[in-house]
């Protein structure tokens, strides 16, 4: 249909060179008239009406509905529990990145407090030997006292009793 026609600058086996190419009709071949959208078979009508038949199951298909039945329960309960979690989780989060970013710009002096107050839990947990309740009294104990030290406003409100509503985290 089309005479190619190139012209290049070297030897043909350089592939980097640039050439152009040149498209000319043929001389010798007759003009084709154009065919129209309506004459492609892609387009045509389908003959009479379509009908809807469904296929029989497959042993496979069968299989796959009677497991998803079975499992629709334990879905349904994980999506249920799911629901309920997720605000939990999201304050939760939320929690830490308020921790995370306090800790960034903590104040001057936090730090050191806060490795006391955890040496006193250690040295706590060293000295409940024994029993279980000493594990658990012992640590809290002086780490309460520790904090008691460096934080005595909020100690006085956290030990008064009915001042709960009161305290300056609450507000």
């Amino acid at each position: 249909m089309f005479k190619v026609i190139q012209r290049s600058v070297g030897p043909a086996s350089l592939s980097l060179l640039t050439f152009r190419v040149y498209a000319s009709p043929k001389k010798d071949s007759p003009h084709k008239t154009s065919v129209k959208v309506n004459e492609l078979s892609l387009y045509s009508v389908p003959e009479g009406q379509s009908k809807y038949v469904e296929e029989p199951r497959t042993p496979l298909e069968e299989s796959i509905s009677h497991l998803r039945r079975y499992c629709e329960p334990y879905t349904s309960w994980c999506q249920e529990m799911y629901s309920q979690t997720k605000p939990r989780m999201q304050s939760l989060v939320q929690w830490g990145l308020g921790s995370y970013e306090y800790l960034q710009n903590a104040p001057p002096g936090f730090f050191p407090r806060l490795g006391v107050i955890g040496f006193a839990g250690i040295v706590g947990l060293l000295l409940a030997r024994g029993s279980k309740i000493k594990k658990l009294v012992y640590p809290a104990g002086f780490m309460g006292l520790a904090a008691s030290l460096y934080y005595p406003q909020q100690a006085i409100v956290f030990v008064q009793p009915g001042n709960v509503k009161n305290s300056p985290g609450n507000k």
